[in-house]
């Protein structure tokens, strides 16, 4: 199970797991995997405390952070935050307001109160991706970044190897992948639609050795419906060199999801997920639920492109963690379709022994299967 790029890094076994939780990214990289905490949600000077706790819970190990710098992105250019913000502030019409208020009222769900509101911009700018990137490379033990939305600017690149790191980015098509290759990814995560989060349109099983093929020998991790050890050896078989999973760590017991996100998860089925662009404005795998639904009705005056959409909606995702049981119906829960077969809650260290574990017996199974 051990491949270059656990040399690379000095990891055991070649499991990314992402997750926004602290707590998780230190228990898969203390099994032996290698933890990638999601900034997206983190202003920088809540990324550094995020950072200077996972120092002191890691020992020696090395691990990851993800950003967000969009290819392509509303106010594009603009590289200070505050003018930023106001510029798409004055680009999102009173209709979408509107009607995300409407939705909430009708679950009754209680406005935020105005000192407790975020504005939804967070990372999903350059203008503000930069500053969480360079709180990432002032901790010694990160070892990576990942880019989760298109090929990260040549100066973000060349940054991160001058500090003498890796970078990565996700790609959900062999276009992508080129893209990425030639700007100058150490390794790419290659995502199929089964997975959560932002995905695109092809199937893993499809996508994972064409994006494999057209960027070799540039080490590929597979990502989109990784749950089991099985398919763990059907990505390693195929050629890739690791895993990246995320859906799998979000009913860990390490994971600080609220009780009702935890409940909704647990319940889902794999049918029950839906990309949608009611939440970030690009397309993204989700539980579907009224939320969702109504987005896309006829009512619906249609999601914006990122970021507008989740300054549209940050209430609606705040919303799920304040109030869990009444917002239950148009909470965020972004995941993949893998969630089916998390249906009970367990320690990350046992959820990676277990990968490991059927991983080997998968293997051993196939080779008894050839002799015969």
């Amino acid at each position: 199970m051990h491949t270059e790029l656990c040399d690379r890094l000095g990891i055991e076994f070649p499991i990314f797991a992402f997750t926004h939780c602290r707590d998780v990214v230190a228990a898969v990289t203390n099994a032996g995997g290698i933890g990638v905490l999601g900034a997206i949600g983190f202003s920088p000077e809540e990324l550094e405390i995020e950072l200077a706790w996972l120092d002191e819970h890691v020992g020696d190990k090395p691990y990851g952070v993800d950003i967000v710098i969009p290819g392509k992105y509303e106010g594009m250019g603009e590289t200070d935050p505050v003018r930023l913000e106001a510029q798409l502030r004055s680009m999102i019409p009173d209709d979408h307001r509107r009607f995300a208020r409407r939705l909430l009222d009708e679950h009754g769900v209680p406005p935020v109160p105005e000192a407790e509101r975020r504005s939804g911009l967070m990372g999903w700018t350059e203008a503000t991706g930069k500053p969480l990137l360079e709180t990432a490379l002032s901790h010694d033990k990160v070892a990576l970044v990942a880019n989760a939305l298109g090929t990260p600017p040549p100066d973000v690149v060349d940054t991160v190897h001058e500090r003498g790191l890796l970078i990565g980015a996700l790609a959900g098509s062999v276009r992508h992948a080129l893209r990425h290759r030639d700007g100058g990814m150490d390794f790419l995560v290659c995502q199929g639609t089964e997975g959560g989060g932002h995905t695109g349109e092809i199937g893993s099983l499809v996508l994972w050795p064409e994006v494999i093929d057209a960027v070799a020998p540039l080490p590929v991790l597979a990502a989109g419906g990784i749950g089991t050890g099985r398919q763990i050896a059907a990505a390693l078989a195929m050629g890739a060199q690791g895993v990246w999973t995320g859906t799998l760590w979000l009913t860990v017991e390490e994971s600080d999801v609220s009780p009702g996100q935890l409940e909704s998860y647990l319940a889902a089925s794999s049918a029950d997920t839906v990309r949608s662009r009611s939440f970030t404005g690009k397309p993204c795998r989700m539980l579907k639920n009224d939320w969702t639904e109504a987005w896309d009705g006829p009512d619906s005056p249609g999601p914006l492109p990122m970021p507008l959409q989740m300054m549209v909606a940050i209430e609606a995702v705040g919303a799920g963690h304040r109030h869990p049981d009444t917002a239950k119906d148009v909470a965020f829960n972004p995941c993949g379709q893998i969630i089916g077969r998390a249906t009970r809650v367990r320690k990350a260290r046992e959820v990676v022994f277990d990968l490991v574990e059927e991983y080997v017996e998968a293997v051993e199974h196939l080779a008894a299967g050839l002799k015969t």
